[in-house]
């Protein structure tokens, strides 16, 4: 194991506390595929923390597995000292864990505002719809419309805000700035760095390390359903070499 992986109840290299989430020797399966291969790393409260690697790498896995939607895990994945492994989706998500998947899953029958209010609230300290529409103005003057009415660009955004209305303490984000124009992925960035700010935890599975290094503390590095390496972004440009050899880019 790489000396910057760190274990469940270890001090984080580069964040100096016992982590908010802690995962230890993760493994996991879909069907007879056995994708996750001892997966170790944790995240202080407070951090926003992305997962790098190439396609298939097992990243998007890893946040599925985090919410227990894989057909299968063992390991340890401690959330805020309370052992996750064994609880279905539905008991994590009520612990504080919110994930924003990739297909953003907006309800198309549903107006952006329904769409906000659909989530319930787990815990203190979620935004307000008003708060939600400071963020995104888009958002505001599109209240009344359709989920498959908006760009994908304000689908992103609805998917972060109904997240960020629960209260939970730790985001999932997966891809946020897929596929979206430049102008959007500024706005995405701007969010990040806000909602980073007002206190909230933040996992970003990124393709895009560039984008990547403007919002995160650190960044984990999976190849082949494992992490294999640890970078702070403090210390990224010196590492740019073996970024690009890792990423493939």
């Amino acid at each position: 194991m790489p000396e910057a992986v760190r274990i469940v109840d270890e001090p984080i290299a580069g964040a100096g506390t016992v982590p908010l989430l802690a995962v230890s020797g993760l493994n996991a399966w879909y069907g007879e595929s056995h994708i996750l291969h001892g997966v170790d790393f944790g995240i202080a409260e407070g951090e926003v923390v992305t997962l790098l690697g190439r396609n298939g790498a097992g990243k998007t896995t890893t946040l599925k597995s985090i919410m227990g939607m894989v057909e299968r895990r063992q390991g340890s994945i401690r959330f805020a000292g309370t052992e996750t492994i064994g609880l279905p989706s539905n008991r994590i998500a009520r612990s504080g864990i919110a994930f924003c998947p990739e297909e953003r899953g907006i309800f198309a029958s549903l107006n952006v505002k329904e769409n906000l209010l659909l989530p319930p609230q787990v815990g203190p300290g979620g935004l307000s719809v008003d708060q939600v529409f400071e963020l995104f103005p888009n958002l505001k003057e599109r209240q009344a419309s359709q989920g498959t009415k908006l760009s994908g660009g304000e689908q992103q955004m609805l998917a972060i805000g109904r997240i960020l209305r629960t209260g939970a303490r730790l985001l999932l984000l997966d891809e946020p700035t897929e596929g979206l124009a430049p102008v959007i992925v500024q706005q995405i960035r701007r969010t990040i760095e806000r909602i980073k700010a007002q206190g909230f935890t933040i996992l970003l599975v990124e393709q895009n390390f560039r984008f990547a290094a403007t919002v995160a503390d650190r960044h984990y590095v999976m190849e082949n359903g494992r992490v294999v390496d640890m970078i702070p972004n403090a210390e990224l440009e010196s590492n740019l070499q073996k970024v690009h050899d890792y990423l493939g880019v």
